[in-house]
């Protein structure tokens, strides 16, 4: 008989042969947040349309075409949504709970699945996993530096920087951007009959997202196209220089890309996208910018956003080109003679309380020592770890690297951390 239920395309199960790698993204992430003074914050995964059309845009290919809604069972006239991104739930969550009441500055960061009705591929899925971060009531671009610095220095600790690169591109404010669309229009309506159909959709309701067209047909023309850039008033100008003075003190390379809109109509003034080469269409990493207006326009007052999102199975994904990312922090544990067992568990507790950090595998079936090194090779494990009689007396453990051909040495539990350079 074959299997009756399977997952739902493009929503796959991540098995615990994978769970080490994303745990180790997932601390990685962590750790930096601490270092900036970010404070994690966990909406739903529900959340009513009309928010998603007022902050991404009714004309947008996520609006459009790839969202899950569907009717409220208990308001039969109110539409609900699976989230397709994290920052309109946030930006929601901060103006309920009255966080940036005043101008109040916020840090936050979050983690967790988004949906969205694309076609699956290597990197690209129904549900797939946002880390991303929100800055708040920080008007200068102080703010974006500090985020773009966030992101390198989570590349780098993942060693992922060789693989990444850096594209920065300004869409300036309201007026910049009018007068930019209507001499972009004026250009498309010029090259009318060489537009494929979606391009000709968009230039009525959209024009700026035609920038975003990845048709082959379409990149010439695109790329002879009016540049915002120039465009931009003087303040808008001098923020965009700000930042790449900002970035050139800090050392993080970048490359000024004026085909950057992003996919989302809530963002103005600085954009940037962390890019890679090595996934083929699936090329940004990490992407984000300010979005002040989208503040306002959910019913706040005022008030100034920056923010951006990094696709977790991305990350993962490139983590591939990058030697021993799979090395585990694990030990594999066993027991030789008719000893106390009893005793064992009180020294393999001691264990994991003087290395916290170890992922002890305990085997307590009973077999030669040559049967549980094959087990501790099958394993996988980093170290292998023994208990006999003589360890159980002296509350040792003999342990033995699985990597090299280096002595097994007994050792205290208190020496034990110390040994294995935790």
């Amino acid at each position: 008989m074959g299997l009756v239920y399977k997952s739902i395309k493009g929503m796959p199960d991540l098995l615990p042969e994978a769970m080490d790698i994303w745990h180790i993204v997932e601390d990685k992430i962590r750790t930096v947040m601490h270092s900036y003074s970010y404070s994690e914050i966990r909406t739903p995964v529900l959340e009513k349309t009309e928010l998603f059309k007022r902050s991404i845009g009714e004309v947008t290919d996520i609006v459009e075409k790839e969202m899950y809604s569907f009717v409220d069972r208990d308001k039969h006239d109110t539409n609900i949504t699976l989230r397709p991104e994290g920052t309109a739930g946030c930006v929601r969550a901060v103006l309920e709970s009255s966080m940036i009441r005043n101008n109040q500055q916020q840090r936050l960061w979050y983690m967790g699945p988004m949906y969205r009705r694309e076609r699956p591929q290597k990197g690209r899925y129904r549900q797939f996993y946002q880390f991303g971060i929100e800055f708040f009531s920080v008007p200068t671009v102080d703010a974006e530096i500090e985020q773009i610095q966030i992101a390198y220095d989570i590349f780098n600790s993942l060693g992922l920087l060789n693989f990444v690169s850096l594209e920065i591109n300004s869409l300036g404010g309201k007026e910049s951007r009018a007068r930019f669309t209507k001499k972009l229009v004026l250009y498309f309506e010029n090259h009318l009959d060489e537009l494929d159909e979606d391009s000709k959709r968009r230039l009525t309701n959209n024009p700026l997202r035609i920038l975003d067209s990845k048709v082959s047909s379409m990149i010439a023309i695109i790329d002879n196209a009016p540049k915002l850039i120039d465009f931009l008033s003087e303040q808008e100008t001098s923020d965009l220089e700000q930042v790449k003075k900002g970035l050139d003190t800090l050392g993080i390379p970048y490359k000024l890309n004026p085909k950057i809109v992003r996919g989302l109509d809530y963002y103005q003034g600085l954009v940037y996208e962390w890019v890679t080469d090595k996934l083929g269409s699936q090329s940004a990493i990490c992407a984000g910018g300010r979005y002040d207006n989208l503040i306002e326009q959910l019913g706040g007052n005022p008030g100034h956003g920056v923010g951006f999102a990094m696709g977790i199975e991305r990350v993962i994904a490139l983590l591939e080109f990058v030697d021993n990312t799979n090395v585990k922090n694990n030990a594999f544990l066993f027991t030789v003679g008719d000893i106390d067992i009893s005793k064992v568990h009180v020294l393999v507790g001691k264990i994991r309380a003087s290395c916290p950090q170890i992922e002890i595998w305990v085997n307590w079936t009973k077999a030669s020592v040559g049967t549980q090194m094959k087990k501790a090779h099958k394993h996988e494990a980093r170290w292998a770890m023994l208990i006999g009689e003589q360890e159980l007396d002296n509350m040792t453990v003999t342990i033995k690297s699985m990597h090299d051909n280096g002595p097994q040495q007994e050792v205290s539990v208190e020496e034990l951390a110390k040994i294995l350079n935790i």
